[in-house]
């Protein structure tokens, strides 16, 4: 796109040029209660339209695996039109659509030709969706079975086991500490009633985001959305998640697994998306362990001690406080010297935070890598999605390099010491238990 290809050139001639290149996000409400995001983007004839709900594994309640069997079972076409049928017609219009789900949302996503034509009959099919999905027994079914195959796969993989553990050491009964795609005693027990009612109550405008990005104009964004909009029910937001209560005191939990590797994971409740330190984390966390082979972690652990193949940390910001992990994988005989160093690494760092040009660099390195986040249409539509998901103010995009510019030393080391406490962490490993080896004669 050409418009984003000036970002580029901004970087070099002075981040004041580089705002005026950034979409104008243009938003309003459907007439069925839906809020919109639109960003016109005229250099490439296609739309891209997401539709976001409030519709996760968060809301699964007493039966865990739901939102994520719903949102499979999306993808069985309609009532109108089985897959078969509904896949032929998509076909012909030269669109595709798809559908998924996370902790904190579920969504549907369309893309399709801007052509009058085309995007007509594509968005027709996708409101047939919204509106009458095939929730028949037969798939149903299908798609139980095959949640269940991935269920039992899960339990092979102790990188997943990990972070399951994990979770639930960190949230216990909250809905952030459930395994989003359930149990296998749980999907079994599912029913397809009890499906068409988290559809029937999550699915709904006044619980949707519509973003859209593409070749069309204002007029004809409105006229989708509202397409969109009408063909679900009005019904009502999504009531609030219970609140987090972060765990104040450290706790250790270690898993059996036969694996050559040990996965270890040691962190605590961390932030929530809207949180006003969410930049100064964002700066602080690149140079702990979020700039890959750079990063502090990456060379005390891997390069100088040879600890682990590789190692990260990061924040998870969510509606709610999502979790602050640091990971490694490391042999058996390993473990101990790896979470001694890993733990005290990370204390070190919160108690004195990054240096002066560790920080610049982070900096550097996040604002020069900002406009390969947007560079594409569905990059950008993955961020105004995420702007209206969770109620980040609208010039979110226009201002993200400005904020990351004023973030000051003395910012990130107060909001490293606010949010991170090494002496109440929570260490979760997965993999062999050694024998503890005799100890040598005086």
């Amino acid at each position: 796109m050409a418009a984003f290809r000036f970002v580029v050139l901004a970087a070099c001639c002075g981040w004041s040029a580089w705002a005026a290149a950034m979409p104008s996000i243009q938003q309003w409400t459907t007439t069925n209660g839906a809020r919109v995001l639109f960003v016109a983007a005229p250099e490439i004839p296609m739309l891209d339209v997401r539709v976001v709900f409030a519709a996760g594994s968060a809301r699964d309640g007493e039966h865990p695996g739901l939102a994520g069997l719903t949102s499979a079972l999306l993808e069985e076409g309609t009532r109108e039109l089985p897959a078969p049928e509904f896949d032929a017609a998509l076909e012909a219009t030269g669109a595709q659509m798809g559908a998924s789900s996370l902790r904190d949302m579920a969504w549907l996503s369309l893309r399709t030709l801007s052509a009058p034509t085309q995007r007509a009959s594509a968005l027709a099919l996708f409101a047939q969706l919204l509106h009458s999905p095939r929730f028949v027994a037969a798939d149903f079914e299908r798609q139980r079975q095959r949640q269940l195959s991935g269920l039992r796969q899960e339990k092979e993989s102790p990188g997943i086991l990990a972070r399951q553990t994990f979770l639930a050491a960190l949230y216990g009964d909250h809905p952030y500490g459930r395994p989003s795609a359930g149990t296998l005693a749980s999907v079994a027990a599912l029913t397809l009633p009890e499906l068409e009612a988290f559809y029937a109550q999550y699915y709904v405008a006044h619980n949707a985001i519509i973003a859209l990005v593409g070749a069309v104009t204002r007029e004809e964004a409105q006229a989708s959305a509202e397409l969109l909009s009408t063909a679900l029910a009005a019904g009502v937001v999504a009531p609030s998640l219970p609140p987090v209560t972060a765990v104040q005191k450290p706790s250790e939990v270690h898993v059996e697994f036969d694996a050559t590797q040990t996965h270890l994971l040691v962190g605590q409740i961390g932030i929530a998306r809207h949180d006003p330190d969410y930049f100064p984390l964002l700066l602080g966390n690149h140079v702990l362990g979020g700039n890959g082979v750079v990063s502090l972690l990456f060379q005390e652990i891997r390069e100088r001690r040879g600890l682990s193949y590789s190692v990260e940390s990061h924040f998870e910001a969510m509606t709610l406080p999502g979790p602050f992990v640091a990971s490694l994988q490391t042999r058996g005989a390993q473990l101990d010297e790896a979470l001694a160093l890993l733990r005290a690494q990370i204390a070190k760092f919160v108690e004195h935070g990054p240096t002066a040009v560790a920080l610049e660099e982070a900096r550097r390195n996040l604002v020069g890598g900002f406009p390969l986040r947007i560079d594409n249409n569905s990059k950008i539509l993955e961020n105004i999605a995420a702007i209206g998901f969770f109620h980040l103010p609208p010039d979110y995009l226009d201002r993200q390099v400005e904020r990351l510019e004023a973030v000051t030393l003395e910012e990130v080391r107060a909001a490293l010491r606010r949010h991170l406490h090494p002496s109440a962490m929570t260490v979760v490993s997965v993999g062999r238990t050694l024998p503890h080896q005799p100890a040598a004669a005086p």
